[in-house]
């Protein structure tokens, strides 16, 4: 036996596993041509019907206008994370998705927290009148 044979039998480590340190959790879900251009095109879809749907006034109500353009922005969130990042719940054994679940649940505590300070500090603060303005020295 070689001195570098017996170093790596003593560690438990035999020739061949200098490739084991990578653990591989099962195959990585590359896309081909063809999904990446299903990807596209539901990506330039999904940006096309908001821009139609503003430019020609189609909805009317721009409460209603904008709601319809998020609605369609999240979906494209999605078409994004499948066809370009390929995440799913398989890929790295679930941990993609649960780092991206935890993602979501902080945006989404930041944003509400955001918008609830900021509503009551409007409803709290004390109202001023145009009078009341004039006779600040």
């Amino acid at each position: 036996m070689s001195t570098a044979h017996t170093e790596t039998a003593a560690h438990g480590h035999g020739a061949h596993d200098a490739h084991d340190d990578h653990h591989d959790d099962g195959p990585v879900s590359h896309s081909t041509f063809k999904g990446y251009m299903t990807g596209f095109v539901l990506a330039v879809i999904l940006t096309a019907i908001p821009f139609w749907l503003v430019m020609g006034n189609v909805l009317g109500k721009p409460s209603t206008t904008s709601l319809v353009i998020l609605g369609f922005a999240a979906v494209q969130i999605v078409v994004h994370m499948i066809y370009f990042l390929h995440m799913d719940a398989k890929s790295e054994s679930g941990w993609n998705m649960l780092a991206l679940i935890f993602t979501i649940v902080l945006v989404v505590i930041t944003l509400a927290g955001s918008l609830w300070v900021m509503y009551h500090m409007n409803a709290n603060m004390m109202p001023m009148s145009v009078h009341d303005m004039k006779n600040m020295p």
